[in-house]
C-alpha cells in the first residue's frame, strides 16, 4: 500500500529514533510508523537505506532522510542555531556517547584498560548541570534539549541508585521534565512489528 504520509522506520528503544520521534510529535506531524526489529530489519528499509539503521523517514516526495538530527532539523523547520547547541548535540553524539556504550555494556567494545568509563560520562553531565537554566537552551525546551535526553535517560538507568544519589539536581529535574511529560507518553507507545502485510500504523495529528 503505498502511503500519502511520511513513512517513519523506528525501533522503539533506540535513542536515536527516539529523539526523531520525539521532533515528529512535537511538531505534529502525522506520519505513518513502521515498528522495526533490529535483527531482521525489512527489505523496503533496505532498500531507501542500505546503512540499515533507524530511524529512516521517507518523505511524501520519496526524499530520504537517513540521520536523526536531519529528521529533528526538517520536522521543527529549523535549519541553522547556535553554535553552543550545535557543539553540545556533537559531544552528546561522539565523545559521551562512546562513554556511555562502554558504561552500559561492558565487555562489548574494546574498552582501555584502566578507564573508568562512568567518570568520563559524568564530565558531559556535569556540563549540562552548569548550563541547565532550566533548558540547555534557555528557559523552554529546543531542538538541542530533545536531542540529547535519550542519551542521558539512558545513563539514568543503568545504575539508578547511583544517578539518584548524584548531585545534579538541575539535570534531574530536567530529566523528569520529558520522562513526565505527555510528549515522551506518547513517543513511548508501543507499536507492532510492522511487515508489508500488516495495515498502516498511523499517527495523525
Amino acid at each position: 500500500m503505498t502511503s500519502t504520509y511520511p513513512i517513519l522506520y523506528s525501533f522503539r528503544r533506540c535513542p536515536y529514533a527516539m529523539r526523531a520521534r520525539m521532533s515528529l510529535y512535537s511538531a505534529k506531524i502525522s506520519h505513518e510508523h513502521r515498528e522495526i526489529v533490529l535483527k531482521d530489519k525489512p527489505a523496503e528499509m533496505l532498500i531507501i537505506s542500505p546503512k540499515g539503521t533507524v530511524p529512516v523517514l521517507q518523505l511524501a516526495d520519496k526524499t530520504i532522510l537517513e540521520e536523526s538530527l536531519d529528521i529533528m532539523r526538517w520536522a521543527s523547520g529549523i535549519s541553522s542555531m547556535a553554535e553552543e547547541e550545535k557543539l553540545l548535540i556533537i559531544e552528546n553524539d561522539t565523545t559521551f556517547k562512546h562513554a556511555l556504550d562502554r558504561y552500559k555494556y561492558p565487555g562489548r567494545y574494546p574498552e582501555k584498560e584502566g578507564v573508568n568509563y562512568r567518570e568520563r560520562c559524568e564530565q558531559f553531565l556535569k556540563k549540562l548541570e552548569a548550563q541547565l537554566m532550566p533548558f540547555l537552551a534557555g528557559d523552554a525546551a529546543r531542538l538541542v534539549d530533545m536531542a540529547i535526553f535519550p542519551f542521558i535517560r539512558q545513563l539514568s538507568m543503568v545504575d539508578i541508585e547511583w544517578f539518584d544519589s548524584q548531585p545534579y539536581p538541575s539535570l534531574k529535574a530536567w530529566l523528569d521534565y520529558f520522562t513526565s511529560s505527555s510528549l515522551f507518553q506518547m513517543v513511548m507507545q508501543k507499536y507492532p512489528t510492522w511487515s508489508p502485510c500488516s495495515q498502516p500504523t498511523l499517527v495523525v495529528f
